[in-house]
């Protein structure tokens, strides 16, 4: 997905560690309670350090939901966080994104145009009718609108095992996107195996598959992955393991399933939080997740041992983006009485995406 950033006044660019902070902190003790700063856990240190709530994306979309007296929303995220923050709230509050640039290369794996020819192209297969259409919260808002039109809902990775036995309660398949990982493990870990799900291409004919493919599978899985989790290999696993005997393996659903398979623990980012929170004294845990995370969590355990599992430690490029110069420029912009950056959903997006995460909320 296209998206374009202007380029930082060289004012910003050229600021000093201590005129950015200083920067930073004038503009928020000037805006007080209308302005509200958002911070994914995957955010780097220095920008962290300024929210005022952290968590993941949806926590966080319902923070900023939940918070009316903020009427400026600062989400240090991704575009689609933004989006999702901007469905839920209030029509006298407005979401800002640092940088534009700042996408998830997951979501961008599947559009709406993708994801309509494959519906169309099911329907000439099987009963669409009987098909059901889950999104990742991982998606745009445009894709959350499609499922809440066509009887489906959003998951979470914390709540995904509850969304799919809902949906096949309702079905006799579920077409899963954007991650196939998140879906694969999810049907694993409820009893289902690779006889029953099939990857769904969106770049070839009927997605790369026959017709008895498609009328075989019970889960069709989007072909589509993170670009962090994807790197976490079962060799790192083997390799904690030798190098730090009774290390616990804590990994997030979207690796793959051969990581899955040899881990300890398979949770959401917030799971992994309360895990590593619940853990011992002297607790030895190797962390498959983005990197931010992980060291932050080792800094505010010290008495854990606490690594990440990929050794060329790889953070979220895109996340990456929000960076102090951009949280300063769009600070600067509302103490002026100036909106850059704005992210909106249309009207009718946003109606069909609350339906949908409304049925996530509803069914778990």
């Amino acid at each position: 997905m296209l998206r374009l950033q202007v380029p930082l006044p060289d004012h910003y660019t050229t600021m000093s560690a201590a005129e950015l902070e200083q920067s930073i902190r004038a503009a928020k003790q000037t805006l007080g309670e209308r302005l509200l700063i958002l911070g994914h856990h995957y955010q780097r240190p220095e920008v962290f350090r300024w929210a005022d709530a952290s968590g993941d994306s949806f926590k966080l979309a319902r923070f900023a939901a939940d918070n009316q007296r903020a009427t400026d929303i600062v989400f240090c995220g991704v575009h689609f966080m933004a989006e999702s923050a901007d469905v839920l709230t209030g029509d006298h509050q407005r979401v800002i994104l640092p940088d534009l640039n700042a996408g998830c290369s997951m979501a961008d794996m599947a559009d709406i145009d993708q994801v309509e020819e494959a519906w169309e192209a099911l329907a000439e297969v099987v009963d669409v009718e009987r098909v059901v259409p889950i999104t990742y919260m991982n998606s745009s808002a445009a894709l959350k609108a499609f499922v809440g039109r066509a009887g489906g809902a959003v998951c979470t990775s914390s709540n995904a095992r509850a969304i799919l036995e809902w949906a096949l309660a309702r079905g006799e398949k579920v077409l899963f996107f954007p991650d196939q990982h998140l879906g694969r493990n999810t049907a694993y870990a409820m009893g289902y195996t690779s006889a029953d799900e099939r990857v769904w291409n969106p770049r070839q004919e009927l997605g790369g598959l026959e017709d008895r493919d498609v009328k075989e599978a019970t889960f069709l899985l989007w072909k589509g992955h993170c670009s962090v989790h994807q790197r976490f290999r079962p060799e790192h696993v083997r390799a904690a393991r030798t190098e730090h005997p009774g290390v616990q393996v804590i990994v997030h659903p979207e690796v793959s399933h051969d990581v899955v398979a040899l881990a300890d623990k398979v949770g959401s980012t917030e799971r992994i939080l309360a895990w590593v929170e619940d853990a011992p004294s002297g607790a030895v845990l190797g962390i498959a997740t983005e990197v931010h995370m992980v060291q932050r969590l080792a800094a505010e355990h010290p008495d854990k041992t606490i690594f990440t599992l990929d050794p060329l430690v790889c953070p979220c490029s895109t996340m990456f983006r929000i960076d102090e110069p951009h949280l300063a420029w769009v600070l600067d912009h509302l103490v002026r009485g100036e909106v850059v950056n704005r992210i909106t959903v249309d009207a009718e997006t946003s109606e069909w995406a609350k339906v949908a995460l409304q049925r996530m909320l509803d069914i778990t």
